[in-house]
């Protein structure tokens, strides 16, 4: 057997490998979104089917009809359009940090990594506490505010913004072009790749919120799909059509996403130097 008929074969059998394992893995998701178009005595049949014989929309229209998943699908979408503009924060600190010479700025960068160590959870009550002295419990101020920075998202923007040439932009400070006009229409079109990895995921982190408007607000009103979801699950044990349906809703938007710019991601973290 030539060496050429060799790797032919091992590319066979891992490409093989991997679309079984990668049908094992869909099944769930699969089952999932096809029995949220099933009445829910299909779905209890045994043995299961996988392509439901009577389609019914039924479950969709009921959640946004009978349950408030039009509320929670707002408030999710603002926290996805606030979670892009922490992204533009995030993006001019990562540019401070990169092409900007002041003092302690090692430091500060350091002690911004260092938050990178300290779980979420640890700062919760602390964060808590100071968004309460502020009036700010139970609003939807008070549930976007503590995601607007990210250090990881600062890391990941410094990273690739070293590398842009800094002559470009002593170039452009030459012809009389200030900072933000540099930063809009420099150095953002530059790093359109760093700017679709953080973009993908602010809306995945915003879609996901969970805890965090679980902690801070006690009115339904301001609940997330996420939240939304958990309280179907509680309200709606019984319900397993509603419940597909609304994981559905939840989940499919994210894969869609994921599918369109994945390779955006790996351009990017590739040329942040992060491997």
């Amino acid at each position: 057997m030539t060496e050429k008929v060799k790797r032919q074969t091992v590319k066979t059998i891992v490409t093989l490998v991997l679309i079984i394992g990668g049908i094992l893995v869909a099944i769930p998701f699969i089952w999932m979104i096809l029995s949220s178009f099933k009445p829910d005595a299909e779905i209890l049949e045994i043995p299961p089917t996988i392509i439901p014989k009577h389609v019914t929309f039924q479950h969709y229209i009921d959640l946004f009809q009978q349950l408030d998943f039009g509320i929670y699908l707002k408030n999710t979408l603002i926290l996805v359009v606030f979670g892009f503009v922490g992204m533009f924060f995030n993006a001019m600190a990562g540019y401070a940090f990169a092409k900007f010479n002041f003092r302690g700025r090692e430091k500060f960068f350091y002690l911004i990594l260092a938050t990178m160590m300290i779980p979420g959870q640890v700062t919760m009550i602390p964060v808590y506490l100071i968004l309460n002295q502020m009036g700010l419990t139970n609003t939807m101020a008070g549930i976007i505010l503590p995601g607007l920075v990210a250090a990881f998202s600062i890391f990941l923007f410094r990273q690739f913004m070293t590398t842009i040439p800094t002559d470009l932009i002593e170039a452009a400070r030459l012809d009389g072009a200030g900072e933000f006009f540099i930063f809009f229409r420099l150095i953002v079109p530059v790093a359109k790749p760093i700017f679709a990895v953080q973009g993908i995921l602010a809306f995945i982190g915003a879609w996901n919120n969970f805890l965090w408007p679980l902690i801070i607000a006690n009115d339904e009103s301001l609940y997330p799909l996420s939240v939304g979801l958990q309280l179907l699950q509680g309200e709606h044990g019984n319900e397993f059509g509603l419940q597909m349906a609304g994981s559905a809703f939840m989940v499919v938007p994210i894969i869609i996403i994921f599918f369109i710019f994945q390779k955006y991601i790996v351009e990017g973290f590739t040329m942040s130097g992060l491997k």
